[in-house]
């Protein structure tokens, strides 16, 4: 366990390392990051959806468990942007999504895979499947409902339209999505297929945890840094804390348990910076929350993962 969480965040800090150096300039972060995110990950994703044996999965509870969670987490993120810190509410929004918006994918999938090998993998892809779409929705939603108070509010045709030509271009849920389509159609992958696949998959943990790092190179630290420490806190600690309490509560097998807990404790990803470019406010307070919580989380993922394996074996 030691050596696999030493091995998945010094990947990513060899990648901060680089580019501090110098030796890579930010714009190959971002060139790494694409094809980790349009390519490498999706194959991953497509090769999973098609190997994953669904027999005894019990998606619903998995879901319930990590979903119940968010909003609590969502809640005090908000609370403690606009109450401790005096924030106005749509920083109050990006707030909400830093502390609950975990980094499932470029570092989640490679910590898993690390972890617990396929089967784990498998469990955290079931949640990937849902977890940007819901979240996007649910970021969507309240900043409409913050510009609707300051009477800004878009049509809602236009944001239903907006959303789902999103998500439906990611590539992410289109690796799922084929993956799945391939499944259902019966058809066995032919061996060169299989080749061209694996190559891509084979390469995606290492290609990501390399890009994370770079981009957090990028990304820094600036400004006030207190609201985004409450906020990784909130993220690292808090999170991964009432998903224990939940997958206790709904019964999951172990190896579920377990992969909910962890992945709830993953630091806060890129999407909340994303989100907060678009919608034009809290760029810095969620850029802030993504590195500080990423280094935090060196120390406590693995505290989760001890005590997810105490709990559940």
């Amino acid at each position: 366990m030691v050596e696999t969480i030493v091995f998945v965040f010094g990947l990513v800090g060899l990648g901060y390392a680089t580019g501090w150096a110098g030796l890579l300039r930010p714009h190959v972060g971002d060139a790494l990051a694409d094809f980790a995110i349009v390519v490498a990950v999706p194959a991953l994703l497509f090769r999973t959806m098609i190997e994953m044996d669904f027999t005894g999965s019990a998606p619903w509870a998995m879901w319930l468990s990590y979903f119940t969670a968010v909003p609590v987490v969502w809640l005090s993120g908000h609370a403690v942007a606009t109450r401790v810190f005096g924030r106005e509410a749509a920083a109050g929004v990006v707030a909400g999504i830093a502390a609950s918006f975990s980094n499932l994918l470029l570092l989640g999938l490679p910590f898993m895979q690390g972890v617990f090998g396929r089967p784990g993998v498998e469990v955290l892809s079931l949640l990937l499947a849902i977890h940007l779409p819901i979240m996007m929705a649910a970021s969507i939603v309240m900043f409409e409902w913050v510009r609707r108070g300051e009477g800004k509010a878009s049509s809602p045709l236009k944001v239903l339209r907006d959303f789902l030509r999103n998500l439906f271009s990611n590539p992410l849920i289109l690796g799922i999505l084929a993956g799945l389509a391939w499944r259902a159609s019966g058809l066995s992958m032919p061996a060169i297929g299989s080749r061209f696949v694996d190559a891509f998959a084979g390469i995606a943990g290492t290609v990501a945890l390399f890009s994370m790092g770079l981009g957090l190179r990028k990304f820094g630290i600036s400004g006030n840094v207190k609201p985004a420490l409450a906020l990784a806190a909130l993220k690292l600690l808090l999170l991964p804390a009432v998903t224990l309490v939940t997958v206790l509560a709904l019964g999951l097998p172990p190896l579920a348990a377990t992969v909910m807990v962890v992945a709830a404790s993953m630091p806060t990803g890129v999407n909340p910076y994303l989100i907060a470019s678009r919608f034009g406010t809290g760029q810095v307070l969620a850029s802030n929350t993504m590195t500080v919580s990423t280094i935090l989380a060196a120390l406590t993922t693995g505290f989760w993962l001890a005590v997810a394996q105490r709990v559940f074996g």
